[in-house]
């Protein structure tokens, strides 16, 4: 059995309960470097971590939910292609945009 993972809200990969607040931090810290040098029209507003309330009897987040809301939350971070529709971050995106050609 695997342990038990929590999905960063910022940038959507897993990370062990204890490691994941030590990470959201320089994540959230990286993402507004990356988010400052993308050109004004590719900018976002930073992501919010998600409120996830529902505590089970034992007093444990409920971890399923919680990475739902987390990785819904990193999904939304993505931004569509204006050509084919898929999704990429936005440092990305310049780079797809080079090679994306109308069909």
């Amino acid at each position: 059995r695997r342990p038990p993972t929590v999905i960063c809200y910022i940038c959507g990969r897993e990370y062990g309960t204890k490691s994941i607040s030590i990470h959201e931090p320089q994540c959230l810290k990286k993402w507004h470097q990356e988010n400052d040098t993308l050109p004004k029209h590719l900018r976002r507003p930073e992501p919010k971590k998600p409120e996830v309330s529902s505590i089970q009897a034992k007093g444990f987040y409920d971890l399923d939910t919680l990475n739902e809301a987390a990785w819904t939350s990193a999904q939304n971070q993505l931004v569509p292609c204006d050509v084919c529709g898929r999704t990429f971050l936005p440092d990305r995106l310049i780079v797809h945009q080079r090679s994306c050609k109308p069909k």
